[in-house]
Order: C-alpha cells, then structure tokens, then sequence
C-alpha cells in the first residue's frame, strides 16, 4: 500500500465532507500535478473513487425522500448519451494510437474555472434565479426549463467523462438556477444521484479502455472514508462564507495553471 495517496484520499476527503465540493475538482489536479499521473488514468480513477464514496449519500437521501426522480430523469436524458459518446471517442483516439491528454487536461481546465466561478456567484445565480418579473427567467422556468436540464446533464456527462468534475458543483449550480422553489436539500439530494451514475458510467467506460489503476482506487478510498466523515464533523464549526471563496479561487488557480 502507498501510504501518500492514502494520506491524499484522507486530505481531499476531508475537505469534501467539510465543504461538499465535489473531490474530482481536488483530487484528479493533485494526481496530475503532484505525482505526475497520466492524466486519463488520472480522469478514470477519480471516476471510480467518486462512484464509491459517494454511492451511501444516495441511499440515505433515498431514504428520506429527498430526490426529485422527474429532474433525475431529465438529467439523465442529456448525461447518459453524452457520456457513453465520449467515452466512444477516447476509445476511438486510444485505437487509433492518438495521443488525448490535451483533450483531458484542457476539459479539466475548463471545468475547474467553471467550477471555481460558479463556488463564487452561488448566491448571485440563487438571487437571479428567483426574479420571477424577469420576462427571461420566467420564459426559462415555464418554456425551457426541460430541454435545459437535458443540456445540463449532457454538458455534465462530457465534462465528467473527460475531467471526472462537473458532477458536484456545476451540476448543483444548473439544478440551483433552474428550480430555485425546490428546497436545498432537494436539489443536493438529486445532484449526488446523478452524481453516482454518471460517474460509474463514466469510471467503466474508463476501465474497459484501461484508463483506471485499481491499486491506486483502493489507496485512496482507505483515506478517503475516514476522511469524509471528519471533515463532516469539522465543517460545522467553519463558516461556509469563509471556506468556499477560499476553495474557488484555488480551484481557478489550478485550472488557469492547466490551462496554459
């Protein structure tokens, strides 16, 4: 066992269940930019641990009620094709012996910044969210809002095959912007749903090319676990409006640094 990446699993899980950021906006840079991962295998790992770690959320919110299975339906309708789609054309690059770790770290770029701008105007997009007098955001609540969703997920599933980020944040923000009369709880609930799926699909996919390393998935899942569950405690003595500028600034730091 290499204890580095479990003492990594325990950091990133740490301050997942501190913040509820999602953990591949964390842990697929440090795999790419501290240990010099591949970056798919890097994608395709992440995508795994992120099923796994977050498979008990969905049974508990299950349980409570708390998943709104029309929007989990509509979502899926965009992210599962998408998804399967992109996992199409990786396969096809690898085939083809075509170099894709651009392609990867570029996606990851642009979901990190997306990730970071969206932990920064949460408040902002909730706000614009409910100003029901604006002709615009009422023609998007009443006319659009189902073949948005099914955009969303679809975004999602490409994002979250080639970078393993788009699940947690992003996804919230759209849910977030879309159904704003929806209790939090909901729409969080209903995003880590989403979350499991896609992400399995995604980490399948991923091991069917050989982009996943199984040995590195248990290291990080042994700290990740332990990790979650203190952060959880922890998090409720730091105030939220503290931790996420923080976090969101870091994120666009990595991603900006991706980038170029």
């Amino acid at each position: 066992m290499d204890f580095s990446f479990t003492i990594i699993g325990f950091a990133v899980g740490f301050v997942v269940g501190m913040t509820g950021v999602g953990g591949g906006s964390l842990m697929t840079p440090i795999l790419v930019l501290g240990f010099h991962i591949q970056p798919a295998v890097a994608v395709g790992t992440d995508l795994l641990y992120a099923a796994i770690t977050k498979t008990g959320g969905v049974f508990v919110h299950h349980k409570h009620g708390n998943i709104q299975w029309k929007i989990l339906s509509l979502l899926f309708m965009g992210s599962v094709p998408a998804s399967l789609c992109s996992i199409l054309i990786i396969k096809k690059l690898d085939s083809a012996g075509v170099n894709y770790d651009n392609l990867i770290m570029t996606t990851l770029s642009i979901a990190l910044i997306l990730t970071g701008v969206f932990l920064l105007s949460r408040n902002q997009l909730n706000k614009l969210s409910k100003e029901e007098n604006s002709e615009y955001i009422k023609a998007l609540h009443l006319k659009y809002r189902k073949p948005t969703t099914i955009f969303a997920g679809a975004l999602i599933g490409v994002l979250v095959t080639l970078s393993s980020v788009g699940a947690g944040v992003i996804g919230a923000a759209f849910l977030f912007f879309l159904y704003p009369r929806y209790k939090a709880i909901k729409i969080v609930a209903t995003d880590i749903a989403h979350a499991v799926p896609i992400t399995a699909i995604a980490g399948i996919g991923h091991a069917h090319i050989g982009t996943v390393d199984f040995i590195l998935l248990g290291n990080l899942i042994v700290g990740s676990l332990p990790g979650i569950y203190l952060g959880s405690k922890f998090g409720t003595f730091l105030p939220d409006k503290a931790m996420r500028p923080i976090l969101a600034c870091m994120l666009l730091a990595i991603g900006i640094r991706l980038g170029f």
